[in-house]
């Protein structure tokens, strides 16, 4: 059995490696077009930035390794440009020497990625405009830093490559902005969550220019002049494009393979295509989201593999499926990290979900062991079911852990009220003796059994301030008179059952505190006592990051910023 496969990173790379596993007579021959196989795309920010100083650890595995390991031809700088299914074989030009040749196959699998998305009004290269794939783009970008010492960047795009370029280029002492359509960065997490995402950045100097449109860029001496709809320009000595990825499926539509979302290719759960011997992985192809079903595109390095071992089962005999991917990410944000996994509320109500959800904001480990410091959780589940939907979570230490947890009670289909029963490891230096997951399943068990009803930061601006409804904020003096929410009156928790007679029992009681955890304990001393009262989701908190963010996203763009 001949194995082609087009495209040696990733998904590709998985492929062959776990083919020679399973078949040792097979013979493997893999055409990656650019210079390195089985590179860590997610390591080359870092490259930039110089948080990893030497450019061979971005690559895993090299030609020569993979041959003298696994006996798999490896051959670089060779660009596949047609695919002919009719007589099984694809057509390859070695980009050293020019010289064109045909590869038969008897099995052929498709890796060829994700491109970056480039607008449309560029229709020519500028020197000073680049994008980030390759280790070769990350050698191209880390010269034009080194040798022309640029003092400002523009970044186009906030998703993963955007944020991670503008901590390393910050960390570099450069004046770094973010230019992206939407209103927010990192459209995995919901507005909400995203504020925190905001934040960190400014807090570290980038900064945000959220819903503006770049219309163009315009070479200025040395530099670029980005122009924005409606604003002036910025100007920048470089410019990063990270709008997002499309999948590169030029080959795959030239060969008549059905496809499917913005041109990716579809694919069976055994990870075949349309045309028999043929099979696809990676970020070029449609899958099912896990939580929805519907059709989706995730371009991860994690499914990506799994895609590869699976696509590698079948095409040696065996039957392994793939069952959809979920999102689960994390990213590194200065001192911050933010995960997630499944869906958010924006998704799942553009789903047709009825989503419910909790926040909370637990310390990352026992909070009488030194050093412990809060995160963000917002987890998610169907109001009427209860099913698990997904998981958010922007903090410091133990975010990991707690992502991972949620992810794999998501893939085991729990409900999420049954993550107050799961039995997970503590030691104060690691967590609590109710774990940050333990309590979100405590919150949502409270909701399930009518124990606790809640509010929303959505719901603040139109509660009413009539005096039909009693607005109640249950924290300190002190924390009170350093911000609260207009019409909130002031009754610390701890004197709450000594001044219920301060409140009309007939009207229906809006509670805040500080995290969400006072505020739930005087919702249940109120609901003893005979009133309707409702906990806000989140806390103070969490309300005053949300509306502080949008205060600072409605600020013009100063002029002349990166000028």
């Amino acid at each position: 059995m001949k194995v082609v496969i087009v495209g040696g990173v990733a998904g590709g790379a998985t492929a062959a490696a776990r083919i020679r596993r399973l078949n040792e007579q097979a013979e493997i021959v893999v055409f990656e077009r650019s210079g390195y196989v089985s590179y860590a795309n997610c390591g080359l920010p870092y490259y930039i930035g110089d948080v990893i100083a030497d450019p061979d650890a971005l690559t895993l595995q090299t030609p020569g390794s993979f041959l003298q390991r696994f006996r798999v031809q490896m051959k670089v700088r060779h660009q596949v440009t047609a695919i002919h299914p009719d007589r099984k074989t694809v057509s390859v030009t070695d980009l050293a020497t020019g010289r064109v040749f045909e590869e038969r196959y008897d099995k052929l699998l498709l890796s060829p990625g994700a491109k970056p998305t480039r607008p449309s009004f560029l229709v020519a290269d500028h020197p000073q405009v680049f994008t980030l794939r390759t280790v070769e783009d990350t050698f191209r970008i880390k010269q034009y830093v080194t040798e022309r010492q640029p003092r400002s960047a523009v970044l186009v795009g906030g998703g993963f490559i955007g944020v991670e370029l503008a901590e390393n280029l910050r960390e570099l002492g450069m004046d770094v902005t973010i230019v992206q359509k939407s209103s927010q960065l990192m459209t995995p997490f919901d507005p909400d969550m995203a504020s925190f995402i905001h934040a960190e950045m400014r807090r570290h100097g980038v900064k945000l220019a959220l819903g503006r449109t770049v219309t163009g860029f315009v070479e200025n001496n040395d530099g670029m002049d980005v122009l924005l709809e409606g604003e002036k320009p910025l100007y920048a000595d470089m410019v990063i494009l990270a709008i997002g990825v499309t999948p590169d499926t030029a080959l795959a539509r030239e060969a008549g393979l059905a496809l499917g979302i913005r041109g990716a290719i579809v694919v069976n759960e055994r990870m075949e295509t349309s045309i028999p011997d043929i099979y696809a992985v990676g970020d070029a192809v449609q899958v099912k989201h896990f939580v929805t079903g519907e059709d989706a595109l995730i371009a991860l390095a994690g499914p990506a593999n799994k895609q590869g071992r699976i696509a590698a089962d079948n095409i040696c005999g065996g039957d392994s499926q793939y069952h959809g991917s979920q999102g689960s990410s994390i990213l590194k944000i200065f001192d911050l990290t933010a995960a997630s996994t499944g869906i958010g509320e924006t998704a799942a109500r553009r789903a047709g979900i009825t989503v419910e959800k909790v926040i909370l904001s637990p310390m990352s480990h026992a909070g009488y062991y030194p050093g412990g410091k809060l995160m963000t959780m917002k987890v998610l589940f169907e109001k009427e079911t209860f099913r698990l939907l997904g998981a958010q979570i922007i903090g410091y230490d133990g975010v990991d852990k707690r992502i991972d947890v949620l992810a794999t009670a998501i893939r085991a289909g729990m409900k999420a009220t049954a993550l107050a029963e799961l039995d997970l490891a503590y030691a104060p230096p690691y967590s609590s003796a109710k774990d940050p997951v333990n309590m979100a399943g405590f919150m949502i068990d409270n909701i399930a059994r009518g124990v606790v009803k809640q509010w929303y930061v959505e719901d603040a601006a139109d509660l009413p301030r009539d005096g039909s409804v009693t607005l109640l904020d249950t924290r300190t003096p002190g924390e009170y008179a350093y911000g609260h929410i207009a019409g909130f009156v002031n009754i610390p928790v701890d004197e709450l059952r000594q001044r219920l007679n301060e409140l009309d029992s007939r009207k229906p009681v809006y509670v805040i505190c500080q995290s969400g955890l006072r505020s739930y304990i005087a919702t249940r001393i109120l609901t003893g006592n005979g009133f309707d009262a409702y906990n806000f989701a989140g806390g103070f908190r969490f309300y005053d990051a949300v509306m502080n963010d949008r205060r600072l996203a409605e600020v013009a763009l100063p002029c002349g910023m990166n000028g």
